[in-house]
């Protein structure tokens, strides 16, 4: 090996070394539960379905809410639509809402997603990313839950299995 080599190979080794003994949650899928900061309060909320009624988060109180903040580019998103419409059917009797809000597209591109999946979740559109900045969300896809009194318990950061042990639980605890 030439000696110019081993620095670059070691910084290589280091930086893997650091990751790997980071310690990273696995929970449901690869996906990371964070609790919401008790201070802070629930942001608020409305915006347009598809049919640009609008929807606000206000008028929700004694209804638990999953906000799941997704665009039709993120192929986790994508992924892990089936488990939350399951997710949504599974809890209709305790009235859980499963709202699906996207990110940033069009109406035609949403539109078009839709048609293509046979998508069945309500769907909001965020079209400037003001409520996705506004509840913290930068990864897609991320959830967050909000429970009968309105307030943010949690956030779910990546793709969910909601059939899983631990998002059983989540969800659970919020209902």
């Amino acid at each position: 090996m030439k000696a110019a080599n081993r620095p670059n190979n070691r910084r290589h080794w280091m930086a893997s070394t650091a990751l790997a003994a980071w310690p990273w949650p696995v929970l449901a899928a690869d996906a990371q539960f964070q609790s919401w900061p008790r201070k802070v309060p629930t942001p608020r909320l409305q915006l347009p379905g598809l049919d640009d009624t609008v929807w606000r988060l206000a008028e929700q109180k004694g209804t638990p809410v999953l906000l799941n903040f997704w665009a039709s580019w993120c192929e986790p998103c994508r992924s892990e639509m089936p488990s939350l419409e399951l997710l949504a059917t599974r809890h209709k009797t305790e009235q859980l809402q499963v709202i699906a809000v996207n990110y940033r597209e069009t109406h035609a591109a949403v539109r078009r997603f839709i048609d293509s999946s046979g998508l069945k979740l309500p769907v909001l559109r965020d079209g400037d990313g003001a409520a996705a900045k506004a509840f913290g969300v930068h990864t897609f896809p991320s959830t967050v839950a909000i429970n009968r009194q309105g307030r943010v318990l949690f956030i779910v950061v990546g793709e969910c299995d909601w059939r899983s042990p631990s998002a059983t639980r989540w969800v659970a605890a919020m209902l």
